[in-house]
C-alpha cells in the first residue's frame, strides 16, 4: 500500500491540524502580592502603591483602601484574573503563586549589564579646574586632554560601530570648560557618528557654569550637549566662600549671569541645579531660593537637586562641618518640600526610578572615564588618586587595554553574594550597585539612600488630589 505523504519529508501532523481546546473562561488561581511592593497612606486615607520591579504608582481612593489591602495579605487568595485582580496583577502588584521574582530580577541584571551594543564614556576635557571648592577631592595634576588621547577615542568609537546602537557621551573634570579644545574636536565628532550610523546619542555636562557664557552655550548646544548639571552653593556670600575660583575670587555673580542667559533661550534642554549643604549654608538656603525662585519658576528646563557635602577624601575633609547620615536625610526632606511647596521642580522623582536606574555607571562594563592623559577609570570619586580605580588605559588606535581582575571588582553582580540586597524591596532598581566604592572599601551593602526615605518620597511625589484612580472594586 502507498502511503498518500512520504513520512520521511512531512510530518503525518501536519494532514490534520487539530484544534486545540479553548477555556470557556480564566482559570481560578492563587494569588500573592509582589515582594517589591511598597504601601503609603495619605493624610486623608488614600492608599499608594509602587512597585520597584514594574515602576507602576497607583493611588487608591480612602474607601478603596482596606479592600486592596485584603488582596494584598500575604496569604493570597483564589481568584480569576478579572477586574481588580487584573488590573493589580497587569501592574505588578499581585503575582500568581510560585512566581520567581528574584530570577527576573537576575535575567534583567544580565540583559542590562552584558550588552555590548552600548557604550558611554566620561571624558575629562581637562583634568585642572578654574575652581577651588573647600570640599574638593580632585588633584588638578592634567590639564586638557591630550590630542593622541581624543584620536585614540574616535578610532574606539570607529571600532565598536558595527554593533553599536546607542551611545553616550558624558562632559566632566576638573572642570570640562577649562578643556573647551577637546570638547570642540570630539562633540562634533560624537554627534557627526551617531546621526550618520542612526545610533541613539545622550549627553550630559557637569560643571561649575562660570565659563557657559552664552557663546559656549551656542556652541554646546549645536553640538546636542544639552544636558548640564551646576551647582550653587547657597546664595553669594555662602556660595563664594565654599566655591572659589583659583584664585580666590568669588564666582556666584557669574553664573548665576550665565544660568539667566541660558534661560533665554528657547533650546531645548535641561538644567540640574545642585545645592550642596551643610551645617553652614543649610541655615541660609531660602535666599537661594527666593532667587531661583524669582528667576526660573515656571521653566521646567531647570530642576533641583539637593546633596549634603561628605569628607569625599580632600585635603579639607578634616575642617568641613558636614551633617551626620540621619541629619543629612532629614534636611534633605525639609529642603525637598520647601523647594515644592515654591513650585519648583525636582530632579531625581521617584517616579523616574525603573528597574536599573538606581544602578551606579561604574558598575556598568560599558561605562568608561577616560582620563586626559588616555587612563581608563571607574568611579569619578575616586579618580586616579586609588590605584584600584585604574583598570586600564586607551591606546592611540583605540583599544582598551582592560586590568581584568580590577575591572571585575566595580563590575561583578555583587548582590548574588548579598543576602541583605536579596531581600531588599529596592532591588530591582539598584541591583545591590547603588555604589560599588561603598561595597570595596567597606564591604558593606551600598544602599541606595532611597532606601530610608522611600515612603516619605513616594508621598511627596503624587499629587493625591488628581493622581488618585478609581478601580472598580467587584
Amino acid at each position: 500500500m502507498i502511503s498518500p505523504f512520504n513520512i520521511l519529508q512531512q510530518s503525518p501532523h501536519d494532514l490534520c491540524l487539530p484544534q486545540e481546546p479553548q477555556p470557556d473562561s480564566p482559570a481560578t488561581l492563587h494569588w500573592i502580592p509582589s515582594r517589591y511592593n511598597v504601601r503609603a497612606t495619605t493624610a486623608d486615607g488614600q492608599l499608594v502603591l509602587w512597585n520597584t520591579y514594574t515602576g507602576k504608582i497607583t493611588v487608591f481612593k480612602a474607601k478603596q483602601n482596606s479592600s486592596v489591602q485584603k488582596l494584598l495579605s500575604r496569604k493570597g487568595f483564589e481568584a480569576k484574573p478579572e477586574g481588580v485582580v487584573k488590573y493589580l496583577f497587569e501592574r505588578g502588584y499581585l503575582i500568581k503563586e510560585g512566581t520567581n521574582e528574584y530570577r527576573r530580577i537576575q535575567l534583567d541584571f544580565g540583559q542590562r549589564q552584558y550588552r555590548t551594543d552600548r557604550l558611554e564614556l566620561i571624558l575629562l576635557a581637562s583634568e585642572d579646574c578654574n575652581f577651588r571648592c573647600q570640599y574638593c577631592y580632585e588633584r588638578f595634576a592634567r590639564g586638557t586632554m591630550r590630542p593622541n588621547v581624543r584620536e585614540g577615542i574616535k578610532k574606539l568609537v570607529q571600532k565598536k560601530l558595527p554593533g553599536l546602537r546607542s551611545l553616550a557621551s558624558s562632559w566632566f573634570g576638573g572642570e570640562p570648560l577649562y578643556g573647551f579644545e577637546a570638547i570642540e574636536d570630539l562633540a562634533p565628532f560624537f554627534l557627526e557618528t551617531a546621526e550618520k550610523n542612526g545610533l541613539s546619542y545622550h549627553t550630559h555636562m557637569t560643571t561649575n557654569g562660570y565659563l557657559l557664557t552664552p557663546e559656549i552655550a551656542e556652541k554646546l548646544l549645536a553640538w546636542r550637549i544639552n544636558n548640564f548639571q551646576i551647582t550653587l552653593d547657597g546664595a553669594a556670600a555662602q556660595h563664594d566662600c565654599s566655591r572659589p575660583t583659583r584664585d580666590g575670587e568669588g564666582t556666584f555673580a557669574r553664573i548665576v549671569e550665565n544660568l539667566k542667559a541660558l534661560h533665554e533661550r528657547s533650546d531645548d534642554y535641561s538644567v540640574d541645579l545642585r545645592i550642596n549643604f551643610d551645617r553652614n549654608n543649610y541655615p541660609h538656603l531660602g535666599e537661594l531660593l527666593d532667587l531661583i525662585e524669582q528667576e526660573f519658576k515656571g521653566d521646567s528646563r531647570f530642576r533641583i537637586r539637593f546633596r549634603a557635602v561628605g569628607q569625599w577624601g580632600g585635603p579639607n575633609d578634616e575642617q568641613l562641618n558636614v551633617c551626620g547620615t540621619d541629619e543629612s536625610r532629614q534636611l534633605k526632606v525639609q529642603l525637598r518640600a520647601e523647594a515644592r511647596r515654591r513650585g519648583l521642580k525636582i530632579s531625581d522623582d521617584i517616579r523616574d526610578v525603573k528597574v536599573g536606574s538606581e544602578v551606579c555607571y561604574a558598575a556598568r562594563p560599558y561605562n568608561f572615564i577616560v582620563g586626559a592623559s588616555g587612563k581608563l577609570m571607574k568611579c569619578t570619586v575616586d579618580l586616579d588618586n586609588q590605584d584600584r580605580n585604574i583598570v586600564g588605559h586607551l591606546t592611540d588606535e583605540g583599544e582598551l587595554v582592560l586590568d581584568q581582575d580590577k575591572f571585575a571588582l566595580w563590575t561583578e553582580p555583587a548582590f548574588e553574594q548579598d543576602k541583605k540586597c536579596q531581600k531588599c524591596v529596592v532591588l530591582p532598581a539598584c541591583q545591590g550597585t547603588f555604589c560599588p566604592l561603598i561595597r570595596i572599601e567597606s564591604n558593606q551593602s551600598p544602599c541606595t539612600p532611597l532606601r530610608q526615605t522611600l515612603k516619605s518620597e513616594l508621598l511627596e511625589a503624587v499629587d493625591t488630589s488628581t493622581s488618585g484612580r478609581t478601580v472598580q472594586l467587584t
